[in-house]
């Protein structure tokens, strides 16, 4: 058992459902697990009920608000940037320098590639070896250079194996596998993930999805808590425009969807990072 890795998962509002952490438990965690909340969630007393006080970390949100570029000037920390940047402190804090952090939502875990390498379409729920997946891929991720690396999201199949046939994307969104010594800041108050792969792949900094797993979460704007409220405040048509700001380049607004339309950013990935060469070109 890796003794130097912990697993946070960010959490706000939810102390009755913090779903990833039972997801976790069932698929047999035993890893080193916390719940990351802010000081000024009114829930907080209810986390430590829940889970108990050595469970939950409680950080301060303005403190870590005014360390990064929100990218707007409207006052609101409803934002799960700043719990993403308190938990490389939190990591040193507690002794860890690798450290995984997740959302709160994660309904399942699934395996999408089998040890053929196909991507069959029924796939199976990892069930009680999850500990396994996440030290083997924090293994991968120990001997890479890559700043962070993440599991797909369910999103990303839909479609299937096409997905993964179109040209490199260097997105990483949700579950960030993160190294204290190669500590980078999440910027601005939505979108930040999108927002920080794109500023710093465009530096040359290395962001990656593994399609091996992926994430199933419940839709944001179905589920109360977290950032629900500021989702269903302007939809995704505010949050996408933080990407434009971020990255006028190479990035604009479309409309994303048949049944349930609506407006999202776009990536033009040819002009977004920097592409990867074989060495055999290192000259």
């Amino acid at each position: 058992m890796e003794n130097n890795f912990c697993i946070f998962i960010i959490s706000n509002g939810r102390p009755d459902n913090v779903i990833t952490y039972k997801t976790l438990k069932n698929s047999g965690c035993k890893l080193p697990l916390y719940i990351v909340i802010d000081n000024t969630d009114d829930s907080k007393n209810k986390y430590v009920s829940n889970f108990g006080e050595s469970t939950i970390i409680i950080f301060d949100k303005l403190y870590y608000s005014k360390l990064i570029d929100n990218f707007d000037n409207f006052g609101n920390l409803r934002s799960t940037t700043h719990a993403r940047n308190a938990c490389f402190d939190i990591a040193e804090q507690l002794g860890y320098q690798y450290f995984l952090v997740l959302d709160d939502d994660y309904t399942k875990i699934d395996f999408r590639i089998n040890s053929k390498l196909d991507m069959p379409t029924n796939f199976f729920k990892c069930k009680k070896n999850i500990d396994t997946i996440f030290l083997l891929t924090l293994d991968f991720f120990k001997n890479t250079k890559c700043t962070s690396i993440c599991f797909s999201q369910g999103g990303d199949w839909f479609g299937g194996k096409q997905f993964f046939n179109k040209k490199p994307k260097r997105k990483a969104m949700n579950s960030f596998f993160c190294d204290t010594k190669r500590r980078f800041w999440f910027i601005s108050r939505l979108n930040e993930d999108v927002n920080t792969y794109m500023t710093l792949g465009n530096i040359g900094n290395v962001f990656l999805s593994i399609p091996f797993i992926s994430i199933t979460q419940n839709p944001t704007q179905l589920s109360t808590g977290g950032m629900s409220a500021a989702y269903l405040e302007g939809g995704t048509y505010i949050k996408s425009f933080y990407t434009v700001m971020c990255r006028p380049d190479c990035t604009h607004i479309s409309i994303m969807g048949l049944a349930n339309v609506r407006l999202h950013h776009s990536i033009k990935w040819e002009y977004a990072v920097p592409y990867i060469i074989s060495e055999k070109y290192k000259k």
